[in-house]
């Protein structure tokens, strides 16, 4: 079994609805509801513009915090949930966070913090990526296309 402190989990979301990233508000209320609702303790909540274009909101959780970065004028959404117990399921709530951007495609990567199991003895990082296949198929003609025109060269 695995002797962690926290788990960490990243995510880019690509192709955003745009309604979904203007009313930054409604945004902060929703989000930190949803962590209420899983049962952490919000301590405080911050919403930020950075320019224009660019708006943060960081949530500072008693187990952990969660920040967000919104790019409208990319229809980009860039995630960082850190949660400190050991049974915490950041994948749920990342899937909750999805909902509510609507991405045409994400990518995740998960790490272990505090890796103090004998897998973690040598310090390598152990890290997990993920790519959504959701264009997938548009891939595979593209790849498809390539491949033929390849040939009649």
């Amino acid at each position: 079994m695995d002797k962690i402190i926290a788990r960490h989990l990243t995510a880019d979301l690509y192709g955003c609805k745009a309604s979904r990233l203007l009313d930054e508000e409604s945004l902060s209320v929703k989000v930190s509801s949803l962590f209420e609702e899983h049962g952490f303790q919000v301590m405080a909540s911050t919403l930020q513009d950075v320019d224009e274009d660019h708006t943060a909101l960081l949530i500072l959780l008693a187990e952990g915090h969660f920040a967000i970065h919104l790019y409208r004028d990319l229809s980009y959404v860039a995630a960082d949930l850190f949660l400190c117990e050991y049974a915490a399921a950041p994948e749920d709530l990342l899937q909750k966070i999805k909902n509510i951007f609507k991405p045409e495609k994400f990518r995740t990567t998960y790490l272990k913090r505090g890796d103090f199991s004998a897998s973690g003895a040598d310090m390598k990082p152990q890290t997990k990526t993920r790519v959504a296949p959701l264009r997938r198929i548009h891939n595979t003609g593209a790849k498809v296309i390539r491949l033929l025109a390849h040939r009649k060269h």
